[in-house]
């Protein structure tokens, strides 16, 4: 199929779902939607996008840190330097065994990555042979799954924060310079902030795919 077809279908299915969809320009795709899942109150924001030049689907979410829970993690850091290494370490293990595509964005001087956690990206490729509505629609439920586990780990260790997004260092000035970690692929809840200037799924980059 066409990515003009595909894009009729996508549509069709959002609808057929009640699913809130926010038009995107971007001339690196032939699609780009910002969609919530699931519905209500507590749904998360997703980028659905069909990049120019492939042949599939991409669907990502990014999720920013509460400044507040920020700076309880650099407290960490300097306190139990071993238990803070614990920690992201088992958050990067409960992505891996997600077994979606992520990313992780921690905090650094020069160039050193140490933390704390600023901001995080999960997401799915679906290639058009293999797309499904029953497939989009896991596809987002074991995002948003994802996403869910990496929260309530934050929000467990490191309370509810300020209801106050944090900084990000690799969006300072430098959009096209991410911490990947994960298998190979392509920036609100007061502990979480979700940025709709980032629009949502702005870590992924059709051209990752290209």
């Amino acid at each position: 199929m066409s990515p003009d077809e595909i894009e009729g279908l996508v549509r069709s299915w959002l609808a057929s779902e009640r699913i809130e969809i926010r038009e995107q320009e971007d001339e690196r795709a032939n699609l780009h939607l910002l969609v919530k899942y699931p519905q209500g109150k507590n749904g998360h924001m997703f980028a659905i996008i069909i990049p120019k030049g492939r042949d599939l689907l991409a669907i990502s979410s990014m999720t920013r840190v509460d400044a507040g829970q920020q700076k309880a993690m650099k407290e960490l850091m300097k306190s139990e330097e071993d238990e803070w290494k614990s920690w992201i370490h088992e958050c990067r293990m409960q992505l891996i065994a997600s077994g979606v595509d992520w990313g992780i964005h921690l905090g650094h001087s020069s160039d050193k990555r140490t933390g704390p956690l600023q901001a995080f990206n999960v997401s799915e490729p679906v290639w058009f042979d293999g797309l499904t509505k029953n497939e989009m629609m896991q596809n987002l439920r074991r995002l948003w799954l994802a996403k869910l586990g990496i929260i309530h780990e934050i929000k467990y260790m490191f309370g509810t924060g300020s209801g106050k997004p944090g900084p990000v260092d690799d969006w300072q000035g430098k959009k096209d310079q991410r911490t990947r970690v994960g298998r190979p692929s392509s920036p609100p809840t007061e502990e979480i902030h979700t940025d709709d200037s980032m629009s949502f799924g702005e870590g992924f980059d059709p051209s990752d795919w290209i």
